[in-house]
């Protein structure tokens, strides 16, 4: 049983699509650089101005020569690559609906895009976030439903003070987070709709100057004392970079099996190229009050 009509091209366009819809982290991410993506390893440099400096001026008075630009340029390198490569006997395939395949690419592109994020969500660790409330040794502690909410205030005004832009602002927290937020009538209050309806990409609602969204990839550490603690990231939508590509889905049948294969690539990176617009709460899970 061969796959006849099998277009790569098809395929290919329907698994991104998929990968799109299960992203968390990648979702707030600047997307724009993905069609560049050619190979593992390419690099795809991301140019930018470094600052222009401000003089005085006096009437009658010569200015100062023009002063040069700054190269402020980030090199996003695609330094990771992960592939699927499942199989479907020919007697399962008969036993079965013509989905199947269907909906063994959508499995696979879940998988992908779940260690995508992941990888995403621990950026976190970057030495160059500055912007930081609470340590892994000396977390966060809520001790209050309302402190959930707090702490987002907290994370904005430390946005503020870095000059990050107010539009496209967002904040990725774990469904814990979340429960303590419908809890307080500030966020009900200003989550509108979303806030019952969570969508498929993970926004679930605004408050506190953020698009809020959850996700069980948050990173966590163990702190002192064995605790759980938590690294909710903050920026706006030009903090991290991230580039994806399906460079390879291949049908086959294997040599030694009467099944049909498919096979894929998946190449991607990111890279905080703002780590001064990147905000960072590390918060210890609060048993008490879930």
């Amino acid at each position: 049983m061969a796959i006849d009509n099998f277009i790569p091209q098809i395929w290919s366009a329907r698994l991104l699509e998929n990968l799109n819809k299960t992203h968390v982290f990648a979702s707030v991410c600047n997307k724009a650089y993905t069609g560049d993506i050619r190979a593992f390893g390419d690099r795809v440099h991301i140019n930018g101005i470094g600052r222009i400096t401000i003089g005085d001026y006096t009437k009658n008075t010569d200015i100062g020569a023009p002063e040069t630009l700054t190269d402020a340029q980030k090199t996003l390198i695609i330094d990771q690559g992960k592939y699927f490569n499942f199989q479907i006997d020919d007697i399962d395939a008969a036993q079965q609906t013509p989905k199947l395949m269907d909906a063994a690419m959508r499995e696979a592109a879940y998988g992908l895009a779940d260690v995508a994020d992941k990888y995403i969500a621990n950026l976190y660790s970057d030495e160059s976030i500055t912007n930081t409330i609470g340590t892994d040794d000396a977390p966060k502690k809520f001790t209050a439903v309302g402190d959930a909410y707090e702490a987002l205030v907290s994370l904005s005004v430390k946005l503020s003070e870095a000059n990050v832009p107010k539009n496209g602002r967002w904040v990725v927290v774990p469904a814990w987070y979340i429960g303590l937020l419908l809890k307080d009538e500030r966020f009900v209050a200003a989550g509108t709709a979303m806030s019952d309806n969570a969508l498929s990409c993970g926004l679930v609602g605004k408050a506190a100057g953020f698009d809020i969204y959850t996700s069980n990839n948050v990173a966590t550490v163990t702190g002192a004392d064995d605790t759980l603690c938590y690294k909710v990231m903050a920026g706006y939508e030009n903090s991290i970079a991230y580039a994806e590509q399906i460079t390879e889905v291949e049908a086959y049948r294997p040599e030694k099996r009467f099944a049909d294969a498919v096979k894929g690539l998946h190449l991607y990176g990111a890279k905080i190229v703002k780590p001064d617009s990147i905000g960072l709460l590390t918060v210890a899970r609060p048993e008490a009050l879930i």
